[in-house]
């Protein structure tokens, strides 16, 4: 099943949207030959998507993915730099980044993330915030923020210590360091691991069960077990509005420069 009929769907360009099974919206996060890095569009669309989910009766799971042997590589240098330069594009960009992860929350369909490749920043966070994340064996997670000079906002503060702990958070936000899939399983920030090339067709199947669950059921499971995320909104909203203020200062340029140049920072 592949034909998406909906008029809501028909101005996205940055996500991809089909019927992988019946009741099962497919989400596939497609920018070719950037590793489905978000630029703009996309970031506004990763917001959005979750409100047209929810509204439409015929969705009764979502499984989201990236197109190809990646999730997501995080967001692009060019909307990084908008956010560096432009005030009006850095408030923007915030309110959507607080929208993607309290969306993906209050969306009332289940979802499952099909998490492949490198998994870094806003998509990270939407692997992450989903009911159900399977990951491939050699997966690479990261948050990426304080690599390039800011706080760890997005979603770090809302779900890993929650995930995995406080201790096992602070490690990998602060340091950096890669989590494969089979590490993020063992700490308990994914689901589920499998061979990468199980990660789709195992998700699709975990989706399909979802969707032929009872709505009302699954849906009020999951709006009750995620008050625990919600109950953890001001320190998400404080994190947030930390990691905005480092995209005005000096690191932050360091950051991208040392990326674009290919050689470790120099922070002062």
């Amino acid at each position: 099943m592949t034909g998406i009929e909906d008029s809501r769907y028909d101005a996205y360009e940055r996500l991809k949207l089909d019927w992988a099974s019946p009741g099962v919206l497919r989400v596939t996060i497609s920018t070719p030959g950037r590793l489905n890095a978000v630029d703009t569009v996309g970031h506004r669309e990763l917001a959005e998507i979750w409100r047209d989910l929810d509204a439409d009766e015929a969705v009764r799971a979502v499984l989201v993915r990236g197109e190809g042997a990646a999730f997501s590589a995080g967001g692009d240098l060019s909307m990084i730099e908008q956010m560096m330069s432009d005030h009006a594009a850095r408030i923007r960009i915030l309110r959507e980044a607080r929208d993607i992860v309290m969306n993906v929350i209050n969306c009332s369909k289940p979802v499952v993330s099909a998490i492949q490749g490198p998994a870094v920043g806003a998509g990270l966070a939407v692997a992450l915030l989903a009911d159900i994340s399977v990951a491939g064996r050699t997966a690479k997670l990261i948050d990426g923020h304080t690599k390039i000079g800011v706080a760890a906002g997005d979603h770090a503060a809302i779900v890993w210590p929650l995930l995995c702990g406080l201790a096992k958070a602070k490690y990998y936000l602060l340091l950096n360091d890669v989590l494969t899939g089979e590490e993020a399983e063992r700490i308990g920030l994914v689901s589920l691991c499998v061979d990468d090339d199980e990660v789709h067709d195992r998700a699709l199947e975990i989706a399909g069960r979802l969707a032929a669950g009872s709505a009302d059921a699954l849906r009020f499971t999951k709006h009750a077990l995620n008050n625990w995320l919600r109950s953890a909104g001001p320190a998400f909203d404080a994190s947030l509005a930390l990691e905005f203020l480092g995209f005005t200062g000096p690191d932050v340029r360091e950051g991208v420069t040392a990326v674009r140049e290919k050689r470790p920072p120099k922070f002062g």
